[in-house]
This record gives C-alpha cells, structure tokens and sequence, in this order.
C-alpha cells in the first residue's frame, strides 16, 4: 500500500514544532520528535524534511544541547499547581534561549546585507524607502478582436 505524502510545512507549522521543541522534556531524538509531530499533527514528516528548515533544525540542536547539560533535572514539586509552574518556566527559559539564538543570526544577516549594500553605493536613505503600494483593483478581463467580432 502507497502511503499519502505530507503536505508541505508551512510557516505556522514550522511555529508549532518549534514550540514543540521549547516544551520538550526528557530524550531528544529525531524519532521521538517525528513521532510526537504525527501525534500532533497527523502528519509523518521525515528527519531530512524536518532538518530543511532551518528555525527547526537549529531549535532542534539548541534543545538537544540543553537537556545534554541537565538542564530539564528540575526538582520535582510535591503540588502539581508548583510542578505546573515549573514546567511552564522551564519552557519559557527554552524559548527564550531559542529566541535569542534567533535574533543573533538575523541581526548576523543584516550586518551582512548592510556591507554588501554599502559595497554596491546603496545609500540608507534608498534602503529606508517605504514599500510600494499594492493594487488591488479588480483587473477588468480583455476581450480579444476576435470574439468582439463574433458577437
């Protein structure tokens, strides 16, 4: 029997397995988040498309290098209201990390388009310029010669 292709991930999908990830507790493979993904998504997606995005992949690694350092061994609280409460703060310090991590690589990305900006003679004031304006009028179909005639 065929089996059905996934669709492909889009942004918000990307979003969720990331925010996957920043939650994540215990052993980090592939195969438990693929698996974890099917469960959430009913969607089997490989570890090759998976690793193709690149927010994935690197909240993948950032995660997998913080539980290696013990990070995820909070004590356990005797009150699941306390152990809830744990549980949130570790996900929020794993996205902060990964957010972080994020907004170095792009601040990396801009410090690069502004050189090669710069080696081209674009001067700021041109890049500053806001974007144009979208028209979205109703496009009026043209009728051909031909069929005018053939009315």
């Amino acid at each position: 029997m065929k089996r059905l292709r996934a669709r492909n991930l889009q942004d918000d999908d990307v979003a969720d397995i990331v925010a996957l990830l920043d939650g994540w507790s215990g052993k980090l493979s592939w195969e438990l988040l693929i698996e974890a993904i099917e469960k959430r998504k009913f969607a089997r997606y490989t570890r090759q498309a998976l690793h193709r995005h690149e927010r994935i992949s690197q909240a993948f690694s950032l995660r997998k290098a913080a539980l290696g350092e013990g990070e995820d061994t909070a004590a356990r609280a005797n009150s699941p209201e306390l152990q809830m409460a744990l549980d949130r703060i570790t996900r929020l310090e794993a996205e902060n990390a990964r957010l972080t991590t994020e907004n170095l690589r792009l601040l990396e990305q801009f410090v690069c388009w502004a050189y090669n900006a710069h080696t081209r003679g674009l001067e700021q004031a041109f890049l500053n310029r806001p974007l144009p304006a979208v028209n979205r009028d109703q496009t009026i179909p043209q009728v051909s010669a031909k069929r005018a005639r053939g009315r």
